[in-house]
């Protein structure tokens, strides 16, 4: 098995910091779950870049994964949350984008599993807008993966995902504990027996008003600098594993 993800900072696992430095995240994790179900070694890719919109995600990614020798048996893909973020995102133009994909997937026999990223919009500015256009994008996910016959996990509507334990101090990324759920629905979805991974409850969040300030400072204002100056958090960045790598079992 040769699995390669494609996307931005969710399958690149953003959130999931190692003490390293370096970010694990569900796909790593999917892809030590696949060793260990299948009993062999896996090879690993992962080509997913930060900040990344769908357009550059589904050429210059996806050219760089069908690229890959030998050529992949499995392909996973997320993509559009930043294309959500920027003012006036056309959701019609990423569902023809995802649709494309799957086709250059299927034309080159390599299986694509699809994803909806988790809803996040109950504790972002501007959630309201959030939510709509992740359910207009995650429903052309699923409509596409209905058509072309595609495994799809559904993230954005898993509700447990939705806690605050699940997510980062910015409110956007997953920390370990939701890419470790969003690995199991994946391995789950894969046919690989494995129970969705839940943490227990915890405290209340603080949303008091030194704690939101707090918020803003420290990850709304440096998001919107960077919008400001055509930055991206995935500039002069490559892929983690741009080549393949041997994941043995555990």
């Amino acid at each position: 098995m040769r699995y390669v993800a494609i996307g931005d900072s969710f399958t690149e696992g953003v959130g999931d910091e190692q003490p390293d430095g370096s970010v694990r995240g569900w796909a790593d994790l999917v892809a030590a779950g696949l060793a260990a179900g299948e009993g062999e070694t896996v090879q690993y890719a992962n080509l997913a870049i930060r900040g990344r919109l769908l357009e550059p995600i589904v050429h210059e990614q996806l050219d760089a994964a069908l690229a890959l020798s030998p050529r992949p048996t499995m392909l996973t893909l997320n993509g559009g949350g930043n294309d959500m973020l920027r003012p006036g995102g056309d959701m019609l133009r990423l569902a023809e984008l995802t649709e494309k994909a799957i086709q250059r997937c299927a034309e080159a026999g390599v299986r694509m599993v699809l994803l909806s990223g988790g809803d996040p919009s109950d504790r972002l500015p501007l959630g309201g807008v959030m939510r709509r256009r992740g359910e207009q994008l995650t429903q052309s996910a699923i409509e596409l993966a209905k058509r072309y016959d595609v495994t799809f996990v559904d993230v954005f509507h898993d509700a447990e995902i939705r806690r605050a334990g699940y997510w980062s101090p910015d409110r956007l990324h997953l920390n370990a504990a939701g890419h470790t759920r969003v690995a199991s629905l994946v391995l789950r979805a894969l046919g690989y027996e494995r129970a969705a991974h839940v943490i227990a409850p915890g405290p209340a969040e603080s949303r008091k008003v030194l704690a939101e300030a707090r918020y803003y400072r420290e990850h709304v204002l440096p998001w919107l600098n960077r919008r400001f100056r055509g930055r991206s958090s995935g500039d002069n960045r490559t892929g983690k594993f741009v080549e393949w790598a041997d994941i043995t079992p555990a």
